[in-house]
């Protein structure tokens, strides 16, 4: 018998708040790492992860500047931000609670324990970066142990699945763009040991430096980072990897109901960027661009997901 869609909707945002909470840590530790080399003392790498989070206009009809204090309070623990780490995790915590009986045991307590913790954590500012961007990953990663060591393989479990990837495949998509963005302005430093030392630090926000290197040379060379966060089908960050997960619970979901749905389509035919084109050719072509084309059609894709099966985007 089909999920009910209230229950699908559980399950799919429970699970896509979690990848958005872990996301925002992810984003912000590259905000941190590239600020680390910025010789001018301004703020831009703080704005582009505004940017690249696609929550400037929300953060600027609060503030009037660009303070990275501000910025970081913003992302990590105000609840005027629905996308802020603390108001993920909320979120996620109450979708788990209305779907309590379609979870194990040890999910359920994995979500409800973070939550407290977290909760307790942000209710003063934060004043040590690194170590709460090491509690939300270390937390997140505590529920995606519990889960994918404990459930059924199941419509559940596809559900689940389709809300992180969606969700990380949009994350890596902005990822890159921060990079892209803080570039924009002048391009005079790429390809020099600043640059490189850049695309290595956001290597490193996404925990893929000593896979990077067992992939590719060990020097950071900028085509070969992209290619391993765009292109790469082992790279469980990777956005090629992201849509064959996508993919692959589709098709689960396709079997077990017999039928297929625009997004079923949707979703292939954005997986065959990745088998169509060259990194040479997004690069070529525009990697800005591509990556924005992306987010786009990710979006679009989430909102035909809901609309085959009943629950809101």
């Amino acid at each position: 018998m089909p999920l009910l869609g209230r229950t699908a909707n559980g399950l799919f945002w429970m699970q896509r708040y979690i990848e958005r909470a872990e996301n925002t840590a992810r984003l912000l530790d590259a905000g941190l790492r590239l600020s680390l080399t910025n010789l001018s003392g301004q703020p831009e790498e703080w704005q582009s992860v505004l940017v690249s989070a696609g929550i400037e206009t929300q953060y600027l009809e609060k503030y009037d500047d660009f303070a990275p204090e501000r910025i970081i309070d913003f992302m990590v623990r105000d609840l005027d931000n629905p996308s802020s780490i603390l108001s993920s995790i909320g979120v996620a915590r109450t979708n788990g609670r209305m779907v309590r009986t379609a979870l194990t045991r040890e999910t359920w307590e994995a979500i409800n324990e973070s939550w407290i913790i977290l909760r307790s954590r942000f209710a003063r500012p934060v004043d040590d970066l690194p170590a709460v961007l090491d509690l939300v990953k270390a937390r997140t990663a505590l529920i995606r142990g519990s889960f994918y060591g404990t459930m059924l393989r199941n419509e559940i479990f596809d559900f689940c699945n389709l809300g992180t990837f969606l969700e990380r495949a949009d994350n890596t998509a902005r990822i890159l763009d921060v990079k892209y963005w803080v570039l924009l302005p002048d391009h005079s430093s790429v390809g020099s040991s600043l640059d490189n030392y850049q695309w290595g630090s956001l290597l490193r926000s996404v925990s893929a430096l000593r896979s990077y290197a067992w992939e590719y040379e060990p020097e950071f060379r900028a085509t070969d980072i992209i290619d391993f966060l765009v292109l790469n089908k082992r790279m469980p960050r990777s956005l090629s990897y992201s849509y064959r997960c996508i993919n692959d619970s589709l098709d689960y979901l396709a079997r077990a109901y017999g039928v297929e749905h625009e997004c079923h389509r949707l979703a292939k035919e954005t997986a065959a960027r990745f088998e169509s084109r060259t990194i040479k050719q997004i690069i070529d072509g525009g990697l800005h661009e591509f990556l924005e084309d992306l987010i786009v059609d990710g979006n679009r894709l989430s909102n035909e997901i809901a609309r085959s099966y009943g629950f809101f985007s």
